[in-house]
Formats: C-alpha cells, sequence, structure tokens
C-alpha cells in the first residue's frame, strides 16, 4: 500500500493532525499519572524523578522509554509499600506495563495491516489496563496518606 504524501487532500491532513495530537494529548494526561503517582512515593524509594515522567511524551523515545518507566515505577511501587506496610501485589503493575510497552514496541514496526490492527487493539487495551492500574496505586496511597494523618490527629 503506497500513500501519496505529496496529493493528500487538506481534510486528510487536517484529520492526521487532529490524530497525532489528540494521541500526544493522551500521552500528555498519561505521564501526569505517572509523575503524580511517582510524587506520593518517598524519595528514598523512588527508582525514578517524577519529572522524568514527562519523557513518555516524546514519539519515538517512549518506545523505549515505556519499559523503564514500568520497570522502575513497579519498584518504586514496590519499595513504598514494604516501608508503609501495606499489602498489594509483587512487583505492582509491572506485568501490565510490560505487556504495553512490547505491545507499543511491536505496533511499531511494519507488519502487515491485520496484524498491525491487532497488535494495536492489544497495545491500547494494555494501556488502559495499565493506566487504570497505576491510578489505582495513587489513589491507595493517597488514602493511606489521609489515614496516617487522621490517626496523628
Amino acid at each position: 500500500m503506497n500513500i501519496d504524501y505529496e496529493n493528500l487532500s487538506p481534510e486528510m491532513m487536517q484529520l492526521a493532525a487532529a490524530v497525532f495530537m489528540i494521541r500526544m494529548l493522551i500521552w500528555v494526561f498519561y505521564a501526569n499519572t505517572v509523575r503524580k503517582t511517582l510524587l506520593l512515593v518517598a524519595p528514598e524509594n523512588r527508582l525514578m524523578k517524577p519529572e522524568q515522567a514527562w519523557l513518555l511524551v516524546i514519539p519515538f523515545f517512549n518506545i523505549y522509554w515505556n519499559f523503564s518507566v514500568a520497570s522502575r515505577v513497579a519498584d518504586s511501587l514496590t519499595n513504598e509499600f514494604f516501608d508503609r506496610k501495606i499489602a498489594e501485589e509483587e512487583n505492582p503493575g509491572r506485568a501490565a506495563g510490560m505487556w504495553y510497552a512490547w505491545l507499543f514496541l511491536l505496533s511499531n514496526i511494519p507488519f502487515p495491516p491485520f496484524i498491525l490492527i491487532t497488535i494495536f487493539l492489544l497495545s491500547v487495551v494494555y494501556f488502559i489496563v495499565y493506566w487504570v492500574k497505576l491510578s489505582n496505586f495513587r489513589n491507595l496511597l493517597e488514602e493511606h496518606e489521609k489515614f496516617k494523618n487522621k490517626q496523628q490527629d
């Protein structure tokens, strides 16, 4: 399938730009969730600075960075849950994060369209699963902090 990029209609160019902007916006919200989660982890338990989450927004670099985020955030959460004595799964979120990272990597390789569509759809599913897990871990840490502060009062 060859696309004649020089003769694309203005509507197709606008659609491509809109899809790119929506994808970037989703990555910004996702990176912000990662950042907010890491901010709730004590500095001594972090294996990644919260500001490094913004590297997820950089196209192509995020193919590599998703692997680092999945690993480092899981290890940081493990450390934090251990310190706070919160019973949670071992390596919290690592499996979903790694599945997403691998599927995202594969979705950027030029496979035949039917394979790419399947990989892309699986990638979206695992992206949502991982994002929801991170959000749940963030909420758990926030609730634990509120509970701890109430007990101190």
